[in-house]
């Protein structure tokens, strides 16, 4: 059975996660794990019988069976990165908050988006509240949303701790470019609990037409197209009406591929854009002859 090659970049704990998915997946193959430095993640990989390489980026963009790219490295890497990637032709999901690429979060937007070649997937927040921010204003009209995404401090690696701030902003951003927001806040906890908590989203509206029914529905619709690629994804507090405000909370339980089911923030992100790559690859697949269905 065909499938379309892929390449992974940083063998952190959101790389290796990539790998671990990517490897189960029908419609890609798991073909080269590239970091900077002999690392753990290097060495698990080519314990797995996956290519491996130091060169970063390089190697990658230099394999020309690679179609498909998981930048799992930090903002800062991904803007040099890119330009490399692009110049030999690959498509990249950027798994870091740099928004080189357009914000996809893909039960909302990604049958909208042609011709992208760099995909952003946002944050891990963005991933578990724009969905619901969106069927929120498609219902209501919303003029602000606000969210809180409260995570497990055992969860946010280095990465995550680098990129506070872009987390921030870019999950501001992504509720009102793709949630459709007026305006947004976005706010992250890390909650140093032990034992370590799931991750819990908290999305908060002022709607202009605050139609309960509608609301609930749109709500529920959503949270079933995040559960066909996010499994653990599921309504804490269902949506609450109080006037023009809507409070909606959602919980995010990881599959526990390789981080533990805790870290629901980093699964979805992942989740998220292994969805991306496989519609992708499908597309690929298709134009080649080659169609699973």
């Amino acid at each position: 059975m065909e499938k379309i090659k892929v390449g992974i970049i940083g063998p952190g704990n959101i790389g290796t996660d990539l790998m671990y998915k990517v490897m189960r997946s029908k419609y890609l193959q798991m073909h080269l794990l590239a970091g900077i430095v002999e690392s753990e993640g290097i060495t698990r990989a080519r314990n797995m019988n996956v290519k491996t390489s130091i060169q970063g980026v390089d190697a990658v963009a230099a394999d020309p069976q690679i179609k498909i790219v998981f930048d799992a490295t930090s903002a800062k890497a991904h803007l040099h990165n890119a330009p490399i990637l692009k110049a030999a032709g690959k498509i990249v999901m950027d798994m870091t908050p740099a928004a080189v690429g357009p914000y996809v979060v893909p039960c909302v937007n990604l049958a909208h988006l042609a011709d992208v070649e760099n995909f952003n997937m946002v944050t891990c927040g963005g991933q578990a509240t724009v969905p619901i921010a969106y069927a929120i204003n498609q219902a209501a009209d919303s003029v602000y949303t606000e969210i809180v995404a409260s995570l497990s401090s055992k969860s946010a690696g280095p990465g995550t701790r680098a990129n506070i701030d872009e987390f921030t902003e870019t999950t501001r951003k992504a509720l009102e470019i793709v949630g459709g927001a007026d305006k947004a806040k976005a706010v992250i906890v890390l909650n140093p609990a032990d034992p370590p908590l799931m991750m819990t989203n908290t999305i908060y509206s002022i709607v202009k037409h605050p139609d309960r029914e509608k609301i609930i529905h749109n709500v529920n619709e959503m949270v079933k197209k995040v559960q066909k690629y996010v499994p653990g994804y599921r309504l804490r507090v269902p949506p609450v009406v109080d006037g023009e405000k809507v409070t909606v909370i959602v919980q995010v339980e990881g599959a526990g591929d390789f981080l533990p089911k805790y870290s629901g923030n980093l699964d979805i992100i992942n989740a998220a854009a292994v969805e991306v790559a496989e519609t992708i690859a499908q597309n690929m697949l298709k134009k080649d002859g080659h169609d699973h269905e």
